[in-house]
């Protein structure tokens, strides 16, 4: 689901940064696009990491990191946007926030627990 939702993410910003710049309320400063498009392109990679990590077994030595970044996106991500959330107490952001703390913790939950592993051997 991470993954899906930061390609799609990743090719709004890539291909309409203007369009969701004046969703924003943006200036329209000069690096407002270029800034909006490397978070698309950000976004992107990062959702076809998960993509091609989704068969491994993630909180496992190997997917370790997998599991670190995204914890640390999400968790960081949604604690901001609680802020911003508490300042404007724009509803509009309400969904976002709880996508990305239900995911930081989801992934959290991932990163410090110990994987099982399938004992049908």
């Amino acid at each position: 689901m991470s993954a899906l939702i930061m390609i799609v993410a990743g090719i709004i910003l890539s291909f309409l940064p203007a369009e969701v710049g004046s969703l924003m309320d943006l200036k329209g400063a000069p690096w407002d696009n270029v800034i909006l498009q490397i978070l698309g392109a950000m976004y992107f990679s990062f959702g076809m990491i998960n993509w091609m990590a989704k068969a491994n077994l993630i909180g496992g030595i190997y997917g370790r990191p997998i599991a670190v970044g995204n914890f640390a996106h999400f968790m960081m991500g949604g604690l901001a946007l609680i802020k911003v959330y508490y300042n404007s107490h724009e509803l509009a952001m309400l969904p976002l926030t709880i996508i990305y703390l239900v995911l930081g913790v989801l992934f959290g939950i991932v990163l410090f627990t110990h994987p099982i592993q399938d004992k049908t051997d």
